[in-house]
């Protein structure tokens, strides 16, 4: 039997330490399967600690297996997130994914997961309140109200809907468990030994110390994005680029006003804030422009717009033997080393990768990359 997790460790914490282990008390020999964000994250941000090191941390406290949600999944909304990292769970075999959840009810999130796929009002309600001017989380959360009286907003939440809606949809035989979540996604000031991963990154943006909300193994591999010379390459990019719109996310013109406001900024927080608006979030538009950084195309989003391969990042010996015992019901390549036969497969892997290596001023061969065994 086998349990999947699904997590971006940006950084790993105590929280996630509670979480593996509230975890491992559910589903006791099951084998733990981690599906982890690589190098960058849904929010468009670098990750601030490297997708192995991550994976040697997940290993470190119980987690067997470590898989990368590919970049073209790990860098979207939550349903893209959501129908990627199901999606390799399934694969793998998975009975059972296991989540935080703000609220922790599951027969609620199930039923507002039925609404949203099979409830006609549903579409028709976000599409007015688009219309109107809301952005798709304010207008998927008023949907659900109207039609249920019941509301969800909180990130985690919204996340868990995508997961259960995934599996509906797909008529996946896994079950959703969730644990309820124990810190404010949300906070941006740290409290205590468990904080936000945000509160966590605000803190070290600000030369706060974190000791106390995450394990001393964490503080080894943090690593520092160079903003400027980030910024300094997506000026570059906008400004030399004759289509934006050929980018993932730009859509309804935005190509002009980014055009535009490149100008007129002089940071990436600066530009961001000068394109957003009410329709436009904050975490939105930091993909668009993460997806201009990296030259990840439509054409390219839809050519990835299932899993074409499972990334395999770490094991210990019990995810080893669990691989061997699954590897020939397969239906994808399972890839452990950059060879020339699955090298084509992991074109946009290898190109986001050398990007996040130089904007961290690592110069690491990706090519030597192989999973951590542990």
């Amino acid at each position: 039997m086998a349990t999947g997790i699904i997590c971006e460790y940006n950084p790993f914490h105590n929280g996630h330490i509670y979480h593996l282990k509230e975890v491992k008390k559910q589903v006791k020999d099951d084998t733990l399967i981690l599906v982890l964000s690589g190098n960058y994250t849904q929010r468009g941000d670098l990750s601030i600690i490297s997708k192995y090191d991550k994976t040697r941390l997940a290993l470190m406290n119980g987690v067997d297996l470590v898989v990368l949600l590919p970049y073209s999944f790990a860098t979207e909304s939550s349903d893209f997130f959501a129908k990627g990292s199901i999606e390799l769970l399934n694969h793998l075999k998975c009975n059972k994914v296991i989540f935080g959840s703000e609220s922790n009810d599951i027969l609620s999130l199930k039923e507002l997961a039925n609404i949203q796929l099979n409830d006609t009002r549903y579409n028709k309600i976000v599409k007015e309140k688009l219309d109107n001017g809301d952005n798709y989380p304010t207008a998927m959360s008023k949907a659900l109200s109207k039609i249920s009286s019941k509301t969800v907003n909180e990130p985690n939440d919204i996340l868990a809907l995508s997961y259960i809606k995934e599996i509906i949809k797909n008529n996946y035989q896994m079950e959703a468990i969730s644990i309820k979540r124990t810190s404010d996604y949300n906070s941006t000031s740290l409290n205590g030994s468990i904080s936000s991963a945000r509160s966590i990154r605000e803190a070290l943006k600000n030369n706060f110390s974190i000791s106390s909300a995450v394990p001393n193994d964490t503080l080894k591999y943090l690593v520092k994005c160079d903003d400027l010379l980030l910024f300094n390459l997506l000026k570059y990019k906008i400004i030399t680029e004759n289509d934006l719109s050929i980018y993932q996310t730009v859509d309804e013109g935005l190509e002009n006003k980014i055009k535009k406001e490149i100008l007129n900024s002089n940071s990436l927080e600066e530009l961001i804030d000068n394109i957003k608006t009410k329709r436009y979030t904050y975490n939105k538009i930091k993909r668009m422009l993460i997806h201009i950084l990296c030259s990840f195309t439509k054409e390219e989003k839809e050519r990835y717009s299932t899993i074409k391969y499972i990334q395999v990042l770490g094991f210990s010996s019990k995810g080893k033997d669990y691989l061997n015992k699954i590897k020939k019901e397969l239906s994808v390549p399972l890839i452990t080393n950059i060879t020339k036969d699955n090298i084509d497969l992991l074109e946009l892997e290898l190109r986001v990768d050398n990007i996040y290596n130089m904007l961290i001023h690592s110069n690491k061969n990706i090519f030597s990359d192989k999973p951590i065994i542990y």
